[in-house]
């Protein structure tokens, strides 16, 4: 019997790729636009975009680094819509239940980040991707992705360290 390993990415149907990559890439998301709503709305749209260019999108090398991108493009082009039309709302991340501080101190920080510093480290902790992976999917150099990481690890260091 064929596992998912075994089945080459160009072979995988979109419903297994879907249920293998959809809660990875939200999650991902949410951590790089701040905001797990646009987050999931992000994912859904790049996923329907990743079915309708199926036979293209699993042929590459990282399809769910291409989702990731779609999706981090599409939630880019809303933020801007929306600071266009309307003020920001109070309280972006209403509380749902008691949160787990060191995770809220670590989501804080990492929200701080200059955007670009913040989605390399996405690409790279959350979603796995290699250097060249993470250089691929957001078009830049592997030296501009290492240089970004390592800022924003140590960006990342120095504000939890304040907070302690």
């Amino acid at each position: 019997m064929l596992t998912r390993r075994d089945v080459p990415p160009a072979e995988l149907p979109f419903e297994q790729f879907y249920r293998d990559h959809v809660d990875r890439v939200h999650r991902a998301l949410a951590l790089a636009v701040g905001d797990g709503a646009v987050a999931r709305e992000a994912t859904d749209e790049a996923m329907a975009r990743a079915y309708a260019r199926w036979d293209r999108v699993r042929r590459l090398d990282n399809p769910g680094g291409w989702v990731f991108r779609v999706g981090l493009n599409w939630a880019t082009s809303w933020w801007r819509k929306v600071r266009r039309e309307r003020p920001p709302a109070e309280d972006p991340h209403p509380a749902t239940a008691a949160p787990d501080p060191a995770g809220l101190a670590a989501r804080s920080a990492l929200e701080r980040l200059p955007a670009a510093r913040r989605t390399v480290i996405v690409c790279r902790v959350l979603l796995d991707l290699s250097t060249a992976e993470t250089a691929a999917v957001l078009d830049l150099t592997e030296g501009t992705v290492r240089s970004r990481l390592s800022r924003g690890l140590a960006e990342l260091r120095a504000a939890l360290t304040e907070e302690e």
